[in-house]
């Protein structure tokens, strides 16, 4: 199906495919270097939006070793400690390892902070304050995806490696004491044309402690983790990877660089679907970046929710300076 409405293009797939194929996606936990940078950005905009919802924010994070650097343009009535709210979100995170450069209590926060360009605050400032018409921060196109190939909507894999990620950091919250912040997770999935048929591979690559031996990391994973996650996708014949190097003690942004916005097909749908290239993370709504493709997902998740499609994606385009309503 193909419709389409002024600027508005909503695609339903039907094409089936004649052959199976296996589709592969993947995801990161809170503690990789850039969903830390992500974490800061998105916990400064909170931050702000608490005090002031109309601030405008466009806020990027780079993290290394013991550096953590803010850039970008914001301009808010709020009155945030900017530095206290960053170290805090690394705390949250869970880099407080005393041996670490990167840490909460002694990292070296710098600020490049300014505020917003008046060629771009004439184009997206609302006419009042109060007002529900406000122009979009940039030009650009976004997109939107849904599939009923689960109840959340999300394509299987990406859903899956999500999943994965998020009890790793259970796990290391609840009493798994060799665990550390930084990891990835992928899953593969074999389809046929009628949908996702069998999990057939899982990779966990964890940080860790260092006296930790490699078997039970896997016995970890392998027993306990993916079973526990997977639910009724697990069984006996995915092949399962556990830190492929053999070793990953050195990890998050004490051992890697960490930047806002390189999570773009992580923070979407694991490459199942298109992507207009814009990051989400320290924007205000006004950035339709993110505000257009959240957006997009709604009207998919709908299209689909309502039995019009299998499968939907959305496009949008904005020029700067275009109005939408939000309330």
């Amino acid at each position: 199906m193909w419709f389409a409405t002024g600027d508005l293009f909503l695609f339903g797939d039907t094409v089936s495919l004649s052959r199976p194929y296996t589709f592969t996606s993947e995801s990161v936990a809170e503690g990789h270097p850039d969903k830390v940078s992500d974490f800061v950005a998105d916990s400064i905009l909170d931050a702000h939006l608490a005090q002031d919802r109309y601030a405008r924010v466009a806020c990027e994070v780079l993290c290394k070793e013991d550096h953590l650097i803010l850039a970008g343009e914001i301009t808010s009535q709020a009155q945030v400690d900017h530095e206290a709210v960053a170290r805090q979100a690394v705390r949250e995170i869970g880099y407080t390892e005393a041996d670490q450069p990167f840490h909460a209590d002694t990292i070296r926060v710098i600020s490049l902070l300014s505020k917003q360009a008046p060629e771009i605050a004439q184009g997206v400032q609302r006419l009042e304050r109060s007002a529900i018409e406000q122009g979009a921060g940039d030009q650009g196109i976004m997109f939107g995806y849904a599939t009923d190939e689960t109840p959340e909507r999300m394509p299987l894999p990406i859903l899956l490696a999500h999943r994965l990620a998020a009890a790793l950091a259970a796990h290391r919250r609840n009493g798994t004491p060799w665990l550390r912040p930084d990891a990835k997770t992928q899953v593969s999935v074999l389809y046929d044309e009628s949908g996702p048929r069998e999990i057939t591979d899982v990779l966990v690559s964890t940080q860790h402690a260092a006296d930790v031996d490699q078997a039970a990391i896997h016995a970890f994973v392998a027993d306990e983790l993916v079973p526990h996650t997977l639910g009724d996708w697990h069984h006996p014949g995915i092949r399962i990877k556990v830190n492929p190097t053999g070793s990953f003690v050195q990890g998050g942004p004490s051992a890697d660089c960490g930047v806002t916005g390189r999570k773009i097909i992580v923070d979407t749908y694991g490459g199942m679907g298109r992507h207009g290239g814009g990051a989400f993370s320290g924007k205000d709504p006004s950035k339709v970046d993110r505000s257009g493709a959240y957006f997009c997902r709604l009207v998919a998740r709908q299209l689909v929710e309502q039995g019009l499609a299998k499968r939907a994606e959305v496009q949008v385009a904005y020029a700067i300076g275009w109005r939408s309503r939000f309330p």
